[in-house]
């Protein structure tokens, strides 16, 4: 039985695949979650028609992002910190330090896409982060956390 995926299900598939599942399985458990909905032809028909918008919409915001990377690439990111006398950090430096530091760039990036290689950062210094913004857009972002 052919279905359309409304969301992203583990061992299955992503959002707006279209896939072949047992029509049991399909019948009892992922129509009345309303995961998915049948692959009949009028689906079918809106599901490439959202498509086609989605495409449109996604190209554009991929040239936002692309926009954003190369602003961002070759900039070094100044993060303040509180310190002590002998150079430790209070805390460490988190994902929403980094982003309100490009924030204040003038690039809005979400705090959730970011990752820090480094379990915790505590010390002063340079270090590197992992940004994706897109499945399809990601760089690696270098920041220095300063004396605040």
């Amino acid at each position: 039985m052919e279905v359309i995926l409304k969301q992203d299900i583990d061992n299955l598939g992503f959002k707006d695949e279209i896939k072949n599942v047992k029509p049991g399985y399909a019948r009892n458990f992922l129509i009345p979650k309303g995961l998915v909905v049948t692959a009949s032809g009028s689906n079918k028909k809106v599901w490439e028609e959202n498509r086609r918008q989605r495409a449109v919409k996604e190209e554009k915001t991929i040239g936002d992002f692309q926009k954003i990377v190369d602003a961002l690439k070759d900039v070094t990111i100044k993060v303040g910190a509180k310190v002590s006398e002998k150079g430790k950090i209070f805390g460490s430096v988190t994902t929403l330090q980094i982003a309100e530091a490009v924030n204040k760039e003038g690039h809005s990036i979400d705090r959730k896409s970011i990752s820090i290689k480094e379990d915790a950062i505590k010390e002063l210094g340079s270090y590197t982060a992992y940004i994706k913004l897109h499945a399809k857009v990601d760089f690696t972002l270098n920041f220095e956390v300063v004396k605040e």
